[in-house]
């Protein structure tokens, strides 16, 4: 495909440009820009692949053939064939953005490859990154304008001098409709440009206008330095719109790919083999400041498996060179929630992660401006391991001076310290689980050895609660359990009603009772229409650790049939769940009757006994219900 289009577009640039291009291009430079590269001997260098996820180095590049290619994908090429695999560009637009990097005048000739002419128009992204450039110097301008007043007194009370609101580009949206728009246009952007930038927004009138107005603005840049997209502030009181705004995805913007000062942090993370990461722009520069100059923030979104994937790549985040990720979150509830969630990415980081709490639970930016640059280097240098953080806070939620607290804490805790890659730090772990919660290591190991197992620790002690036993997770009853959960997910607007129906109680396995409760605190069922938002919040509602990465499990798990969901598998399936729980019940009921004298506690007798009758009539009801089976 690649020589395809090689032949194809080659005769829209000149054949000797495009090998002019090739010759005076680094191959090594630009890779580098996205993947940090060590020696590999006899003049190769090598990194993590960009193109799969990895934890050995198994990408090669030649700088002596100018040439790369990844022995456990298969990928490789040239630098144009990077940038259009990496970046998703044309060939077209790959060779542009190289020729710009090497000072070279392109030339472009007629399809019958006769006469040379000029091109009238570069690739989209090349197009779409010059608006982004021309938009941060127009804000950058009004930032000195009388009307951006607030914005430089806000910069001014965050600590931010000039100088620093100068290297990080930060600028001023002015109080006018179309004043930006009015400007790219003039400098020959087009109105299809500006709206797939997401730098304006069509009107009611179809004109168009500014998507940002009267807000404070950060220029975000793309690993090579590109400005792709904004961030943007409120100011005013009376700006109805959200604290922060982004830029719309766009083209070139995914912000799920994106870390806010990765352009200007990467060089110190790969020397460092250490990333810092904060929550917020002001945070990521008072950082910087400070001289924690490996700091880094998510744009608008939660950290996610897109952002591992950039850093572990800058971090050489291999088996050769473990790096270090350290997370400041708040220490309020939003921020605990956070750093836990962190730790359910940590089996994606080979090295190690920590969490930097600040004791008066200040962010960096808070930080500085309190205390000053030392106490920001103090509060990355007092990081503590994630999984301590994880266990403590979990812990935390106990009664641990009662024995249902500590065996309640225990079954929590154990699936953290199973969860733990560093399977040599795991018996380390169970020994400092035991001592916080007061216990004989035996339990413990059980617990934690029965959660990596995928099974409830042997030799457990009882539920606080009374009920049943907790069925193993591939039991007929889980899977199941297992199976309305997935309904609720992936099928809401289906299933709603009739998952709403069955309450928590009818779950016996706990962390599927947690995640029936997180339904219920997302809104039910009922009311959700499906996909990620809702998956999402979900999870967020869910306390529960283990249950918090069993939603995400769940939404891509496939449901147990062949061909489309019916309401007719929605009924059965709920029946079967229910019928588990009421046999359940009957069978405590009649062991209750057995020990009851129907003489001396006659009320008591045939009131359960007229319970039980009911019972056992729902019981056949909902075995009719499924008798279609799964």
């Amino acid at each position: 495909m690649y020589a395809e289009e090689v032949a194809a577009m080659a005769g829209r640039i000149r054949d000797e440009d495009i090998a002019l291009v090739r010759e005076r291009t680094s191959i090594a430079d630009v890779i580098s820009e996205v993947v940090t590269l060590k020696s590999a001997g006899g003049g190769n260098l090598k990194g993590l692949c960009p193109f799969h996820d990895e934890k050995s180095p198994s990408f090669n590049v030649s700088p002596a053939r100018n040439v790369f290619y990844c022995f456990g994908c298969g990928v490789g090429g040239d630098a144009i064939k990077f940038l259009m695999d990496a970046e998703h560009l044309g060939f077209v637009e790959s060779v542009e953005s190289l020729a710009a990097r090497a000072g070279i005048q392109l030339r472009y000739v007629e399809d019958d490859r006769s006469t040379p002419r000029a091109r009238p128009q570069q690739g989209q992204r090349q197009r779409l990154v010059a608006a982004h450039a021309a938009a941060v110097e127009f804000y950058r301008a009004q930032l000195t304008t009388a009307g951006a007043r607030p914005a430089r007194e806000f910069l001014a009370r965050r600590g931010f001098d000039r100088a620093a609101a100068e290297r990080y580009g930060c600028g001023f949206a002015p109080d006018g409709w179309d004043l930006l728009t009015k400007h790219l246009r003039q400098q020959g952007f087009s109105h299809d440009e500006l709206v797939t930038g997401g730098l304006s927004r069509p009107a009611r009138s179809g004109s168009l206008i500014d998507r940002f107005r009267r807000r404070l603005m950060w220029p975000i840049r793309d690993i090579t330095g590109d400005v792709i997209g904004f961030g943007a502030r409120k100011l005013f009181d009376d700006d109805d719109g959200p604290k922060y705004l982004n830029t719309p995805e766009t083209p070139i913007y995914k912000k799920s790919h994106v870390l806010y000062g990765i352009d200007q942090a990467k060089r110190e993370i790969a020397k460092q083999g250490k990333v810092v990461v904060v929550e917020g722009y002001t945070d990521v520069m008072a950082c910087h400041l400070a001289d924690v100059p490996t700091a880094v923030a998510t744009c608008g979104t939660a950290f996610g498996s897109d952002h591992i994937s950039v850093l572990r790549r800058v971090l050489f985040d291999s088996d050769e060179r473990a790096g270090e990720i350290i997370f400041t979150f708040d220490g309020d509830a939003a921020g605990q929630k956070a750093a836990l969630r962190a730790f359910e990415d940590d089996q994606r980081f080979v090295g190690r992660t920590f969490i930097a709490v600040s004791p008066d639970n200040m962010d960096p930016c808070d930080l500085r401006l309190a205390k000053g640059d030392l106490a920001v280097r103090d509060l990355v240098a007092r990081r503590e391991p994630l999984v301590d953080f994880a266990l403590r806070h979990m812990i935390n939620r106990f009664d641990l001076d009662t024995v249902d607290g500590r065996v309640e804490a225990m079954r929590r805790a154990a699936p953290l310290v199973a969860k733990i890659k560093d399977r040599e730090k795991r018996p380390e772990y169970v020994r400092k689980l035991a001592g916080d919660l007061g216990m004989e290591i035996e339990p413990v190991q059980r617990a934690v050895l029965g959660a990596a197992n995928g099974q409830p620790a042997a030799g457990r002690p009882a539920p606080t609660r009374p009920g049943p036993a907790t069925p193993a997770v591939d039991s007929p009853r889980s899977m199941v359990e297992r199976e309305a959960l997935k309904l609720a997910l992936q099928e809401p607007v289906l299933a709603g009603p009739m998952f709403d129906a069955v309450e928590a109680g009818d779950y016996q396995h706990p962390v599927h009772a947690a995640v029936r409760v997180a339904v219920a605190a997302a809104g039910g069922a009922a009311g959700a229409t499906g996909g990620a938002v809702w998956i999402e919040r979900v999870r967020d509602a869910c306390d529960d650790l283990a249950g918090q990465a069993l939603v995400g499990e769940l939404a891509v798990e496939p449901l147990r049939i062949d061909g489309e969901v019916d309401p007719r598998y929605v009924s059965v399936t709920m029946a079967r769940l229910q019928w588990s729980s009421v046999t359940g019940r009957i069978r405590d009921l009649k062991s209750k009757i057995q020990r009851i004298n129907p003489v001396s506690h006659k009320d008591e007798y045939f009131a359960l006994f007229g319970e039980l009758l009911s019972l056992e009539q729902h019981a056949r009801a909902l075995r009719e219900q499924a008798a279609g089976g799964l």
